[in-house]
């Protein structure tokens, strides 16, 4: 894990409102939401397991799964999750196979980081900040 400074860090969105903002961009919500904590997550590369930047955010305001919840977000980071081999026969990796895998347990859920992909993690941060 690799984490980012950023400006937007602290700062408060209607969750609605930033996903609409977000969607176009790439950003999806993270599968590994709860009811007051969730992620936007952007994938780089599936490169042995899969690469993204993860924009982590809690609910200050409501539940994420009501309407008008807003959220503060925290510093963004970059991560990368390896699957384990062997656990599903029917488990590859690729962009097809990824809406499965979620549910796997990763075999390095802290898997390093491939370092040709770090300036691209920070140039979609700087983005971010420009666009919020």
């Amino acid at each position: 894990m690799i984490e980012i400074e950023s400006s937007i860090e602290g700062k408060k969105y209607d969750l609605f409102k930033l996903e609409q903002i977000l969607k176009p961009l790439g950003y999806t919500i993270g599968g590994n939401w709860d009811y007051d904590h969730g992620s936007f997550d952007y994938k780089i590369d599936d490169e042995v397991g899969y690469q993204f930047l993860r924009i982590p955010f809690k609910a200050i305001d409501g539940q994420l799964d009501a309407r008008n919840c807003t959220v503060e977000l925290e510093k963004p980071f970059l991560l990368s999750h390896k699957y384990q081999i062997g656990i599903d026969d029917h488990a590859e990796i690729g962009n097809a196979s990824a809406t499965f895998n979620q549910f796997q347990e990763p075999q390095d859920k802290d898997a390093s980081f491939p370092d040709k992909y770090i300036d691209l993690g920070k140039s979609l941060v700087k983005e971010l900040e420009q666009t919020l």
